[in-house]
């Protein structure tokens, strides 16, 4: 029964929530979504050589993550953590977690759609599937988003053969 809070910080992969008494800031494991600015100019470099699109494009879709997560967490949401530090760039603790919406992974969702990629901390999940086969997955459907040009693939440039 976790809430989304707005907060200056969010984006796509960490994002400040309360659940119950506590208020928090959640990294999510596994994924990589694209920065919303230049802050960290070196990282949204990196992404978007990653999603082969310009920096004003992976930017964008940063927004567009940030906003799918707003969306999609509008709703009470689950949260499962250890209370791992995410450590980051920013001041606020963060702490590394899975999310859950209406039963379905928020970060399966966001790679799924091209608003993110696989990347990341590897972690037992807490049904005890191994990280790597949960990484097989995302790495899949970050193909199959890629193959069908969804989200920030939707403007990268065609592979040459």
């Amino acid at each position: 029964d976790c809430q989304y809070v707005d907060s200056k910080g969010n984006d796509g992969d960490s994002f400040h929530v309360r659940c119950g008494d506590k208020e928090f800031t959640v990294r999510l494991y596994f994924v990589d979504a694209p920065e919303t600015n230049l802050v960290y100019a070196e990282r949204t470099h990196e992404q978007s050589l990653h999603f082969g699109i310009t920096l004003d494009e992976s930017m964008k879709a940063g927004v567009k993550a940030k906003e799918r997560v707003q969306e999609l967490l509008h709703k009470p949401f689950v949260i499962l953590t250890q209370w791992a530090n995410a450590a980051g760039r920013g001041r606020e603790s963060r702490y590394n977690a899975f999310v859950e919406v209406d039963g379905k992974s928020l970060a399966e969702i966001l790679v799924s759609e091209g608003l993110a990629r696989t990347k990341g901390v590897t972690h037992v999940l807490p049904n005890g599937e191994k990280s790597k086969s949960y990484v097989e997955r995302l790495n899949a459907l970050e193909q199959e988003a890629k193959e069908n040009r969804l989200g920030a693939w939707s403007t990268a440039a065609e592979e040459k053969k």
